[in-house]
């Protein structure tokens, strides 16, 4: 079953008209309760088994990144609780794309926590739709409304606490990897890196994902992280780290090379993905 959840993660949630009996096994499979813990410093998972959410403490209040499901959002506001943080004290909602399973629980933990909803302008329009415009096969989420629009390289401040929104576009328009130092080094947050069904070509929606996928990539090679972390704990293995951490490596999360073969690994299957859509679109036949 674990490898059914990582395919589906893969291909990008992609669910085909049909498809409603493995649509409702993926979300219960994604939804799987997680007991939260300490990743490093003052980041914390409080996701579930399969779809990644981070709260960031502060003195002067704390940030959650990501909202994953609707269906999420109590055991996202039930980890916190777990964690002996208030909801209330969390000031500051991201998002690192607009995705249902990524924006599905926005709308109901902002209400819970009463804060302010901060994202990319590429991802707004989809955010307060609910629906991710060209992309009809991807289920919708409740409409939330953006507080904060944030532009690349911007940084959100919070006490001591510092992130700046690295927008790496592709997987959607509003791509967002969200960087922070701590004192166990840098984390980032990294949005999806994958095709995950988007069109790379004659696509009038988006018809720039091929070029911004490009660069992504190389932005991003070009980066120093010594925490990398995705919000499909699948794609850094983040069990098998845990239980490190648990056998007792404090280091179990530090890898000062992971972003770059995760980013290589992506950019060998975008070329793969983007030469068989190349292919289609030749053998098409005249009109369609």
């Amino acid at each position: 079953m674990r490898n059914m959840i990582l395919a589906l993660s893969v291909l990008g949630c992609t669910i085909p008209a049909g498809s409603h009996a493995q649509s409702n096994d993926q979300r219960i499979e994604w939804n799987q309760p997680m007991a939260p813990f300490r990743i490093a410093a003052n980041v914390h998972y409080v996701g579930t088994r399969g779809l990644g959410a981070y709260l960031i403490t502060d003195p002067k209040g704390h940030v959650l990144i990501d909202g994953g499901l609707p269906e999420s959002a109590p055991l996202i506001a039930a980890n916190i609780r777990k964690l002996g943080f208030r909801l209330r004290d969390v000031k500051y909602l991201l998002i690192n794309h607009a995705h249902f399973d990524h924006s599905g629980g926005l709308a109901e933990l902002k209400r819970l926590t009463g804060s302010r909803l901060v994202a990319a302008a590429g991802d707004r329009a989809d955010l307060e739709s609910g629906q991710v415009a060209g992309r009809p096969e991807l289920p919708p989420a409740p409409a939330v409304n953006v507080d904060r629009i944030v532009r690349d390289g911007e940084r959100l401040r919070l006490g001591a606490t510092v992130l700046t929104a690295n927008v790496t576009p592709g997987h959607t328009r509003g791509c967002t990897s969200w960087s922070m130092p701590t004192k166990a080094g840098t984390i980032l947050f990294a949005c999806s890196l994958t095709v995950a069904g988007q069109k790379l070509i004659d696509d009038p929606t988006y018809p720039n994902a091929a070029a911004d996928f490009r660069a992504t990539y190389a932005r991003l090679k070009g980066m120093k992280v010594d925490i990398f972390v995705n919000f499909h704990p699948e794609f850094f293995d983040m069990e098998a780290k845990r239980a490190r951490q648990l056998a007792g490596d404090s280091q179990a999360f530090v890898d000062s090379g992971e972003l770059r073969r995760q980013v290589e690994s992506a950019e060998r299957g975008f070329e793969k993905e983007l030469a068989a859509q190349q292919a289609r679109a030749v053998s098409a036949p005249a009109g369609n």
